[in-house]
């Protein structure tokens, strides 16, 4: 599955646990996400992507007490199946938040 994965941890700001497969996921990220126009959470197709946005599951916070967020760009069959903030949460969150739980505390980003 193909998706552009941006989040923070506890200590490490903004960074991507997952490119998409793209050599720069910037301009992709930007362009897509800007369809959430800054929203705190939501879920927009954009074209044949859709950019999903959610607060930790967990209630993760980050040191200065900020929740932290989930920001995604799915792609291909993953896009097809979220088309709510509930539905990313049921298909996307499964996928990463194994890794997010073993990264998000760590003193660097990965």
């Amino acid at each position: 599955m193909r998706f552009i994965w941006a989040t923070r941890g506890r200590s490490w700001g903004f960074t991507f646990l997952s490119d998409g497969g793209f050599q720069d996921p910037l301009r992709a990220y930007e362009q897509v996400m800007s369809v959430l126009d800054g929203a705190a959470s939501g879920c927009v197709r954009a074209g044949d992507a859709v950019a999903l946005k959610f607060g930790d599951p967990d209630q993760r916070r980050d040191r200065a007490g900020r929740l932290i967020p989930h920001s995604f760009v799915l792609y291909d069959d993953l896009a097809q199946r979220v088309a709510t903030v509930e539905d990313g949460m049921r298909e996307v969150w499964p996928l990463v938040s194994e890794r997010y739980a073993e990264v998000w505390e760590k003193p660097t980003a990965p």
